[in-house]
């Protein structure tokens, strides 16, 4: 199921693949950016959901330590 979630196209349909390659990254905090911040952290934190709900809890745990979405498919 992983790999499913690799898939460059399931990322692009949702726009969401520079979370995986590291292209988007979490904006600087400076004034303005407030919202941008937001959704970077809510579209990161959807994705490594995704993640975590497709694979075996004990490499769910591992990944716990993983910030972005990049470092955990890179851990994978």
């Amino acid at each position: 199921m992983v790999l499913e979630l690799c898939n460059e196209s399931f990322f692009n349909g949702k726009k969401m693949w520079g979370y995986v390659s590291g292209t988007y990254v979490i904006p600087k905090n400076t004034e303005g950016d407030v919202a941008l911040i937001d959704t970077w952290e809510a579209n990161n934190a959807k994705i490594i959901t995704w993640i975590n709900n497709s694979v075996e809890h004990y490499i769910g745990t591992q990944l716990a330590k993983y910030e972005t979405t990049n470092e955990v498919l890179d851990h994978l």
